[in-house]
């Protein structure tokens, strides 16, 4: 079922414009032309082989494969050699795809270079490695980095359907019942290998090993959701990415480290990432509830937070389900305050209601010529001149004066907090 042509690709419809770079790789008539090398980065399953082969069954340029766990400097080199035979004499242009680029050494990505840059091959390489991180700073300033998202679930649809139907792949001999199909776009967490793989496993189920004997004339035998979990020998779970699943168990998840139960918490979190839930919008979840629900009684939450969501993003999954049990267990364990989020709350809801005044006259900027005849800055006392470090003097507008938003509480690292803005509110006289 790999497409032949770019027009049969599922998903990646940002690199698939008119006119775009791997559109233009494709153009038979563009292949006297040259062509910027390109590099696909992208998650397993979402089409980087493919692109590379559907551009050299139509480009009309000749088309070399490698990969990077089997080839090493010395087939580099023969190709790059052939390649300017190719072109010298016939006039050919080559593309050179390289499957798994990340595992090349230094030494053998430094071999890439002179065919890269003098234009001997058009090389399209594949990682699912951050290239910033295992590709070679001259390699990737010769080259487009191109990114492959995940596919969606409407593209995985698109691709089941027309392996069900289509003469290269089951060809109508079953029949996909609507809850099969929803569970192998679920279980394929964007990537299409793994959706045609089940696919076919669970078609093994319920057709016949072989078509001896068996009724043309028949109705075809119909693919359910059972016969896809006994397939993938997995539970199938009830889980709408776009649903209210997705949003009740993303709640319960939030709501559970909220109320300190790190092993409901941790259920939760196991549900979204069988279900294949997006890694980063787990990550960015924790990270609002560091700050909404820790806060400051315990600061170190939300650096933990951001770790994980940067974790996640570097080395993706499955070892993200990692970085984020990690901080999911710190954040439904430790202190909890929500003093900071309500007191962000409180200030916005006074400006919404026209709650703000002239900044006081000795706070306003005096570097402006005339600031000073206007009085601005005058009487600014600057605290670090004082011992204490702390001036007494206004700082809200008059019309907020004595008003109140951050109120510690005395939970984790706010119970000093609270001592210590008590005592700067008795200095200022608040």
């Amino acid at each position: 079922m790999r497409p032949v042509s770019l027009s049969e690709v599922a998903g990646q419809a940002h690199l698939l414009r008119s006119g775009s770079p791997l559109v233009a790789l494709a153009d038979p008539a563009g292949a006297a032309r040259t062509a910027v090398s390109v590099i696909l980065w992208g998650p397993p399953g979402t089409g980087k082989t493919t692109l590379a082969q559907a551009i050299a069954r139509t480009s009309g340029r000749r088309f070399v494969e490698l990969s990077a766990v089997t080839a090493g400097v010395k087939d580099v080199r023969e190709v790059m050699q052939d390649a300017m035979t190719q072109r010298d004499l016939y006039g050919a242009s080559t593309i050179l795809f390289l499957d798994e680029i990340h595992r090349f050494t230094k030494a053998q990505q430094d071999a890439l270079l002179p065919g890269v840059e003098n234009g001997w091959v058009i090389l399209i390489a594949a990682t699912t490695e951050n290239p910033s991180f295992s590709i070679i700073s001259p390699l990737l300033s010769r080259s487009l980095l191109l990114t492959l998202q995940p596919l969606t679930d409407d593209d995985l649809g698109i691709l089941i359907d027309r392996a069900v139907t289509d003469a290269r792949g089951l060809d109508g001999r079953v029949v996909l019942s609507a809850e099969a199909r929803a569970a192998l776009v679920q279980l394929a967490s964007g990537d299409a290998r793994r959706a045609l793989t089940s696919l076919e496993a669970a078609a093994s189920m319920v057709l016949p090993s072989s078509r001896e004997g068996e009724d043309e004339d028949g109705p075809a035998p119909t693919i359910t959701a059972e016969h896809v979990a006994q397939a993938v020998d997995r539970a199938l779970l009830r889980y709408d990415r776009q649903g209210d699943e997705h949003y009740d168990v993303i709640s319960a998840f939030i709501k559970s480290i909220r109320g300190s139960d790190v092993d409901a918490a941790m259920h939760y979190l196991a549900r979204m990432i069988e279900a294949g839930e997006d890694p980063r919008f787990i990550a960015r979840r924790l990270v609002i509830s560091a700050s909404e629900d820790i806060g400051l009684a315990d600061p170190q939450a939300l650096q933990i937070a951001v770790a994980a969501a940067d974790a996640v993003a570097f080395i993706g999954m499955p070892e993200g389900r990692i970085p984020l049990a990690e901080a999911t267990a710190y954040l439904a364990t430790t202190a909890k305050s929500n003093a900071a989020y309500s007191a962000i709350n409180a200030a916005i809801a006074d400006v919404r209601a026209g709650g703000f005044g002239r900044v006081p006259p000795h706070l306003r900027d005096a570097h402006y010529p005339g600031a000073k005849r206007l009085g601005h800055g005058k009487g600014y006392i600057y605290p670090h001149d004082l011992d204490v470090g702390v001036a007494t003097q206004q700082y809200l507008p008059d019309e907020l004066r004595g008003r109140r938003y951050y109120e510690p509480t005395g939970r984790g690292v706010e119970r000093d907090i609270s001592a210590r803005v008590e005592k700067i509110r008795k200095i200022l006289g608040e």
